[in-house]
């Protein structure tokens, strides 16, 4: 799994970036961390992982943001992010 964040801390909370690994494997059948190059795309070619993880995190006076959604195709899938954390994976049509 090919992201530039520590995934060594059991106990944190997953970013988005990583609950859009987690939501591709699960598709694909495998674990989280065999989603990496060759065989599949790495998420920084697709999105800024770090970007994506601070879109909708709150302000840093702890405010929240305003609410939204990305999109992006990562590993064959149409990927959608909402602002409330939801991460929905759809398969591409024409398939992988």
């Amino acid at each position: 799994m090919l992201l530039s964040a520590d995934s060594s801390d059991a106990t944190a909370v997953h970013s988005l970036s990583f609950e859009v690994i987690s939501a591709v494997a699960e598709q694909e059948g495998i674990d989280p961390m065999d989603i990496e190059p060759p065989e599949y795309d790495a998420l920084y070619d697709v999105i800024n992982p770090e970007a994506l993880d601070s879109l909708f995190a709150p302000r840093e006076d702890g405010t929240s943001r305003g609410s939204g959604r990305v999109e992006f195709v990562f590993c064959g899938y149409h990927v959608v992010v909402t602002s409330d954390g939801d991460v929905d994976v759809l398969e591409e049509k024409g398939g992988r």
